[in-house]
């Protein structure tokens, strides 16, 4: 699975109307599903759940600041408070928003946690190594001195 994320050639993203669909919940066809994973599981995978809980909430508080009735900073302040309390809810269900989003395409449940947790051993380990990289290039430089 994890060549599926890797290979570009077999990713076929979503248009526009069909991302707008996917972003308020609807699944995308078969086509979709490598591009599913890699929205879920990629490196920016929270940043993106955080973009489309934006998106979802935004008719709402457009709804609140135009249509009901008051001053201006009661429904912006009421806007603002029912977007952090949004906000705090989709944080919280984060892994698991994503991993239903996962199974809507067909992959086993856990699949999105376990490839993002491989991706941060590989992280850890790549980096580590280049700090060892860099701290034995430095001892030689100062054994030659």
């Amino acid at each position: 699975m994890t060549s599926e994320v890797l290979d570009g050639a077999a990713r076929q993203r979503p248009g526009p109307l069909r991302w707008l669909g996917y972003a308020f919940g609807l699944g995308l066809p078969q086509r979709h599903r490598s591009w599913v994973l890699l929205d879920t599981t990629c490196r920016t995978w929270a940043l993106r759940h955080v973009s489309r809980s934006v998106l979802q909430m935004s008719p709402v508080i457009i709804a609140v600041l135009v249509f009901v009735p008051g001053p201006v900073w009661i429904r912006a302040l009421s806007a603002f408070g029912g977007f952090l309390m949004g906000m705090i809810y989709s944080l919280g269900y984060v892994v698991e928003t994503t991993e239903h989003r996962l199974v809507k395409a067909g992959y086993p449940v856990g699949t999105g946690e376990r490839l993002r947790a491989e991706r941060s051993v590989t992280m850890r380990s790549d980096t580590t190594a280049a700090r060892r990289e860099k701290m034995f290039a430095r001892m030689d430089r100062r054994a030659h001195k």
